[in-house]
């Protein structure tokens, strides 16, 4: 069975999905959770599972490649499988992306490649959807390459926007479909069910 870490930065609603999907059909291990700082919801969640969680702050480690050198060791002690960004705001240098490439995903609350890349996050995506008046927006799950949210895409969900929507309402619709299709992603990567070439990915 395919061990996953969750990387994840607040209150883990993302992991949450993780969990209780795994916990109706297991098909991974979650092996930890990673946290960006302390006291998220998302390390309440894991230690109510029994998942070890740990932190690596800015705090701890004001380097960068520090950080993601200290944060290999760890996985690979752990013999980590793949990796799921469930909501993590932190740069990922290319060196660790080089070191488990095409193992990590990451999920986006828009349809790449609209409204993505750097300073796209959290509700500034939301509200930037609205200011455009764009009428669609949804979620996306991709691998994670050395550019911002422009990794292949994995699969996505489409969300209708309404004229009365503000950011918050519309991040919420978004957070339904996000529960929907990240463990969706994550049970066909554990089980060998995708497939990519180059920017083409296949799901079986």
């Amino acid at each position: 069975m395919k061990k996953i870490a969750v990387f994840a930065s607040g209150g883990g609603t993302d992991f949450q999905s993780v969990i209780d999907a795994n916990e109706r059909e297991k098909f991974c291990e979650i092996c930890c959770l990673i946290a960006s700082r302390e006291g998220i919801g998302a390390i309440d969640r894991a230690e109510k599972y029994g998942i070890p969680a740990a932190v690596f702050s800015k705090k701890d480690y004001p380097d960068t490649e520090k950080l993601y050198s200290e944060l290999t060791y760890y996985l690979n002690l752990r013999g980590v499988d793949y990796i799921v960004l469930a909501g993590w705001l932190k740069i990922i240098p290319e060196s660790f992306i080089k070191v488990f490439g095409d193992r990590i995903i990451n999920i986006h609350p828009s349809l790449i490649p609209a409204f993505c890349g750097s300073g796209y996050y959290g509700l500034k995506v939301h509200q930037a959807v609205i200011d455009f008046g764009a009428k669609i927006s949804g979620c996306t799950v991709h691998f994670v390459n050395e550019v911002p949210d422009g990794g292949a895409i994995i699969a996505q969900r489409a969300v209708e926007v309404l004229p009365s929507d503000t950011a918050e309402t519309l991040q919420q619709r978004v957070l339904i479909e996000e529960h929907v299709l990240l463990p969706y992603c994550v049970k066909k990567l554990c089980l060998g069910m995708i497939e990519k070439q180059g920017r083409q990915v296949k799901v079986n």
